[in-house]
């Protein structure tokens, strides 16, 4: 009978799963995706490979399960901060810091060297989760058009644009911050 770690199988299984994305983290800290291995994963998360494979399909269905998780965990606590403010300028402000300290924070970035290793399934479900992301902004933006403080012919091409001007790490935040909302027209 395997050992449960935890007080119930709920417990057990976010338990397992967290040290799992762990594990990959750590693992992506010392070697490219395409180099870790399901037994990697096993070994570093202290899981048998047989309870991750009760888990996780495969390495692909980790990383896309990890991604999933830290979207998820990231909306929420920049939903929680929008509540703060109800002015489409600040609420924007909010946006900005929140996905630059997200990106000077994370060390684990999903770059060609990752996403040119996935399958077009896996790739699917990732833009999934960018797409949750930028809902938040597509609201925002237009939030700021409604109240007349943002002026943006097209929300979807500033949707792309804003994203890009934030991935770029060697731009300080308040630059960052100047620029976007420089761009989006603000009043």
């Amino acid at each position: 009978m395997p050992k449960i770690i935890g007080g119930s199988l709920v417990e057990h299984r976010a338990q397992v799963r967290r040290r799992v994305f762990e594990a990959l983290v750590e693992l992506m800290d010392e070697r490219s995706f395409a180099a870790v291995t399901m037994a990697d994963l096993a070994e570093r998360a202290g899981v048998g490979r047989t309870a991750l494979y009760n888990h996780f399909a495969d390495r692909e269905a980790v990383l896309v399960a990890y991604a999933g998780e830290e979207t998820s965990e990231y909306v929420a606590r920049l939903e929680a901060d929008l509540e703060a403010s109800d002015d489409p300028v600040e609420r924007l402000r909010v946006y900005v810091r929140h996905h630059r300290d997200f990106a000077e924070s994370t060390h684990l970035g999903f770059g060609p060297e990752v996403m040119g290793v996935l399958s077009r399934e896996s790739l699917s479900q990732i833009r999934e989760h960018v797409h949750d992301v930028e809902r938040v902004l597509r609201r925002l933006l237009e939030e700021g058009q409604d109240a007349g403080v943002i002026d943006v012919p097209d929300v979807g091409e500033a949707v792309s644009l804003v994203h890009a001007c934030l991935q770029r790490r060697e731009v300080s935040r308040d630059t960052a911050e100047r620029f976007v909302l420089g761009g989006l027209g603000v009043r």
